[in-house]
C-alpha cells in the first residue's frame, strides 16, 4: 500500500506534466512491478545494508527534483540534449528522466555494488513495456528515449562520465534528496555505531533543499541546515555530483545554517570565490579519490 507521502509526491509529479510525459507518468506510477521493486529496494537498503531511503519516496523525490530543474532550463530557453540535437522533443526528455528517476535505484534489490548497472537490466523490460504504450510503433523514439534513460541511470552515482544534460539533471536531482526525512528510518533502527554514520548524521541536519529560479543561472539550489555537520552532505555528496554533471554550468549552489549567512559554492561570480577550502571540510579533494572514499565509507546516496 502506498504511503500518504508517496501519494502526495505522485500528485505533484502529475501536476507538472502534460502530453506523452503525463501518459508515461501515469503508467509508471500505477505499475505494480515498479512499486514492488522500489519497496524491496528499501528493505535491502535499510534493513539489510544499513543505508538510507532508496525506495518509493526517494525515487519519486528524484523525479520531482529533475522535473523542477528541467522546467527551469526550459523556461530559460536552454534546450536539453534531445531537443538541441534534433533527436527528440522536450517532452521526450521528460519521459526519459521519468523512467530513470523511477528506476535508478531498483538495483538495490540485489545489493549496493554497481547497483546502477544492475538497475539497468532490471529496468529494461519495464522501459520497453512503458515506451510501447507511450509511443506505439515509433521504434526510433523508443530507442532514443530508452538509451537516454539508461545513460541517466548508469550515471547517477558519478562513477562514470555522462554527456547529456538530461543525465546530468538526474545526477543532481539524486544528490538533492538529502533532507532529514531520508535518514530518519536508519537513525531509528541503528543499534550501534558503524563506518559511514557521518552520512546519516549530516543528512539529519538538512532541513530543506529548495530548487528555484537562479539569479545568474537558470537553476538555484539552496540547502538549509540546522547544524554545520550538514555541510558534509553538501560538500562530499551534492557538490561532487554537480561537479560531474553536464548541467553544472546552469546551476547556482548555496548552503548554510538557518539564520546565518549562506555560503556560495557555484554561480557566485567565479570559482575562486568558493569558501570550501576555508571551511576545513576537505571538499577540495581529488574527484577520483573522493569517490573511492565515499564508496568505502558506506555513503547514503
Amino acid at each position: 500500500m502506498k504511503s500518504p507521502k508517496q501519494i502526495a509526491l505522485e500528485n505533484e509529479i502529475r501536476s507538472h506534466l502534460t502530453g506523452v510525459a503525463r501518459t508515461a507518468a501515469d503508467i509508471l506510477l500505477d505499475d505494480q512491478e515498479v512499486q514492488h521493486l522500489q519497496e524491496y529496494a528499501n528493505v535491502v537498503s535499510i534493513k539489510r545494508l544499513g543505508y538510507n531511503d532508496h525506495g518509493p519516496v526517494h525515487m519519486r523525490t528524484v523525479v520531482l527534483n529533475a522535473l523542477a530543474m528541467a522546467q527551469l532550463m526550459h523556461q530559460a530557453g536552454q534546450p536539453l540534449n534531445l531537443e538541441a540535437e534534433d533527436a527528440g522533443t522536450y517532452e521526450d526528455s521528460l519521459v526519459a528522466m521519468l523512467l530513470a528517476g523511477m528506476l535508478h535505484d531498483v538495483g538495490m534489490t540485489v545489493g549496493r555494488a554497481d547497483h546502477e548497472h544492475t538497475a539497468v537490466w532490471l529496468a529494461l523490460p519495464i522501459m520497453d513495456r512503458v515506451l510501447s504504450r507511450v509511443y506505439g510503433d515509433d521504434t526510433a523514439r523508443k530507442v532514443i528515449v530508452r538509451s537516454l534513460a539508461v545513460e541517466c541511470i548508469v550515471g547517477h552515482m558519478a562513477n562514470q562520465r555522462i554527456h547529456s544534460l538530461e543525465a546530468g539533471i538526474i545526477l543532481v536531482a539524486d544528490g538533492c534528496d538529502m533532507e532529514k526525512g531520508r535518514a530518519r528510518i536508519p537513525m531509528m533502527i541503528a543499534t550501534e555505531s558503524r563506518v559511514g554514520d557521518i552520512h546519516k548524521y549530516s543528512a539529519s541536519a538538512i532541513e530543506q533543499v529548495r530548487i528555484e529560479k537562479g539569479g545568474q543561472r537558470p537553476i538555484r539550489i539552496t540547502v538549509e541546515m540546522k547544524a554545520t555537520v550538514g555541510f558534509f552532505q553538501v560538500e562530499e555528496v551534492l557538490l561532487h555530483k554537480i561537479e560531474w554533471s553536464p548541467a553544472k554550468a546552469f546551476i547556482e549552489l548555496y548552503a548554510g545554517v538557518i539564520g546565518k549567512k549562506l555560503k556560495c559554492y557555484l554561480g557566485c561570480g567565479g570559482e575562486e570565490r568558493r569558501e570550501r577550502a576555508a571551511s576545513g571540510n576537505g571538499s577540495g579533494r581529488n574527484a577520483k579519490a573522493g569517490a573511492e572514499r565515499r564508496e568505502s565509507s558506506v555513503p547514503g546516496r
